[in-house]
């Protein structure tokens, strides 16, 4: 059964930087999309940036120009999510999902995914 964990979150200021991992077990990441969503506290997840199987990546509009998602094409279970500019907005609990190889239509719904990471806190400071 696939497993995901993320890891890199931590306190940052704004203006400042982060990369966060997804790590999987069980099995590599070979041809499975991942995607990435983040839930701020009193608000419901949102989706942030989505890697298919084959390398497509998309992005939300909030995030666009400041996110770079990609694999490590060594470790073969790692996805990364890297993040600069953060605002305070850009707090929140990261998570990392995954169910099937495309960043389909509705990638930002998160009823599409049946295997979801714990997360990892992204505090970003003013």
């Amino acid at each position: 059964q696939l497993q995901l964990a993320e890891s890199g979150g931590g306190f940052v200021q704004s203006g400042g930087s982060l990369r966060l991992s997804c790590v999987s077990s069980g099995f590599t990441l070979d041809g499975i999309a991942i995607t990435w969503f983040r839930q701020a506290p009193g608000k419901e997840r949102e989706a942030v940036s989505c890697i298919s199987g084959d390398g497509e990546v998309r992005y939300a509009d909030s995030v666009e120009g400041r996110a770079t998602v990609s694999r490590d094409n060594i470790k073969r279970n790692t996805i990364y999510l890297q993040m600069i500019s953060l605002t305070p907005e850009d707090t929140g609990v990261y998570y990392c999902a995954a169910n099937g190889p495309y960043c389909r239509m509705g990638w930002f719904r998160t009823y599409n995914y049946d295997t979801w990471g714990q997360g990892t806190q992204v505090s970003v400071s003013s």
